[in-house]
């Protein structure tokens, strides 16, 4: 028996070298590659060194974990992670040179003489999530101060987030400019301010400041809806069987769908187990056979249907799940579209089962 080849992701790394081009040409400051959640679902490896030799000069990451994953991919560059528990490991920070974002009074406690790290302060925004509240900033940076002076760190950054990606946020700027006003007077001396991501570094350049972090937009991903980036992944299927149904044949669980017609179905191997929104049962399209194809029924774990009409297709035929859009084929927007969430979460998360193709 023949074996039909597995769904495939493809990602394509001259749309991340183009797309980081676009970025480090367009802001007023240096760029910091964000590859955290394994580079948006791009390969953390892959996106970062990618970014790197097309005008980034930073990386960013979440956790520690990713910081040094970083590393082993061979990075030389300033890293930075800005996401990680009270208790932090000083020593694997300061052995892998990793900059480390400090949100509370008690993220210091962790900071020690024999290990002194790098520290950017953060500062909460407007997102009342991570990050010191306003009303802790004071004590966060007299503390930071002190740890400064006891050899324990060195505070080289101010960073926050704005919570909007449609609009300017003045109140964002203003409130990272006044902490950072705080911080000086405080006798610290930082020389990197940070707070813009992917969509105020398309719209906003009064938000750059010393250095902007954009990750999704290095994959082909705008929030903001302003400027056309260039989308990196593709994921195909094989076709794995095909059959001709009369009207009114019920497929998939609980028969949400039905046809009304005599028509062909094809089944492809993948599921909300791959990545594919259950919730775009029924929204959801592939492109098989030169034409878009509608999904029919639920999506399963595993499997999903797709309407042919009269078309004659064969076991094997490739269909493009989403890609570029370039030949007619679906989007990751179209596809977080029909599934009522954004192109992020589809980008993030593709399954395990699915081939890694990189080109």
């Amino acid at each position: 028996m023949t074996r039909t080849r597995a769904a495939t992701l493809e990602v394509d790394l001259s749309a991340i070298a183009a797309n980081t081009r676009l970025f480090a040409d367009t802001a007023d400051a240096a760029l910091m590659a964000v590859v955290k959640a394994d580079g948006f679902g791009h390969g953390l490896a892959d996106v970062a060194r990618t970014a790197l030799a097309h005008g980034a000069t930073w990386c960013g990451v979440t956790s520690l974990e990713e910081a040094v994953a970083v590393r082993a991919a061979g990075v030389d560059a300033p890293v930075l992670s800005w996401l990680n528990p009270v208790d932090w490991d000083v020593e694997t920070a300061a052995a892998h040179r990793v900059d480390v974002a400090v949100p509370s009074v008690r993220h210091l406690a962790a900071t020690h003489a024999d290990h002194p790290v790098r520290v950017h302060l953060h500062l909460d925004t407007g997102m009342a999530r991570d990050g010191a509240a306003p009303d802790e900033w004071p004590a966060l940076v007299a503390a930071a101060r002190r740890a400064e002076a006891d050899g324990r760190i060195a505070v080289v950054g101010v960073m926050g987030h704005l919570p909007f990606a449609d609009r300017p946020d003045p109140a964002g700027l203003a409130a990272l400019l006044h902490g950072v006003d705080l911080a000086v007077r405080a006798g610290l001396r930082p020389s990197l301010r940070h707070l813009a991501t992917t969509a105020a570094a398309l719209t906003d350049p009064s938000t750059h400041l010393d250095l902007v972090r954009v990750g999704v937009g290095l994959v082909g991903v705008d929030p903001s809806g302003s400027t056309r980036l260039r989308p990196a992944l593709r994921l195909t299927a094989p076709v794995v069987q095909v059959r001709r149904v009369p009207a009114g044949t019920g497929v998939g669980y609980g028969h949400a769908h039905v046809t009304d017609r005599a028509t062909t179905l094809a089944l492809l191997p993948l599921g909300y187990a791959d990545g594919l929104p259950r919730a775009a049962s029924g929204r959801g399209g592939v492109l098989l056979a030169g034409r878009r194809r509608p999904v029919v029924g639920v999506i399963s774990m595993d499997q999903v249907v797709v309407d042919l009409g009269d078309d004659p297709v064969e076991p094997g035929a490739e269909a493009v799940v989403f890609g570029p859009g370039d030949a007619g084929e679906p989007t990751v927007a179209d596809w977080a579209r029909w599934s009522g969430t954004i192109p992020h979460e589809i980008v993030t998360g593709i399954g395990p089962r699915v081939r890694r193709s990189v080109r």
